[in-house]
């Protein structure tokens, strides 16, 4: 099954892509997995908040 991926706003959208170039770069690759396996992909990765919300936990040389 293939999932997308909704920005709260666009601001939040560009806020994202301001990430430093590793964490842009981490945050594509996890992202990419979750469009394709979900958006639970266990810690580290990412943690439930609760109602289908789901935190993206990044981690660059940064």
């Amino acid at each position: 099954m293939d999932y997308r991926i909704r920005y709260y706003s666009l601001e939040v959208q560009e806020d994202v892509m301001a990430l430093p170039v590793t964490l842009q770069a981490r945050y594509i690759n996890l992202t990419r997995r979750m469009m394709e396996f979900g958006p639970n992909l266990g810690l580290p990765h990412t943690e439930a908040f609760g109602g289908g919300l789901f935190e993206l936990r990044l981690k660059g040389e940064e």
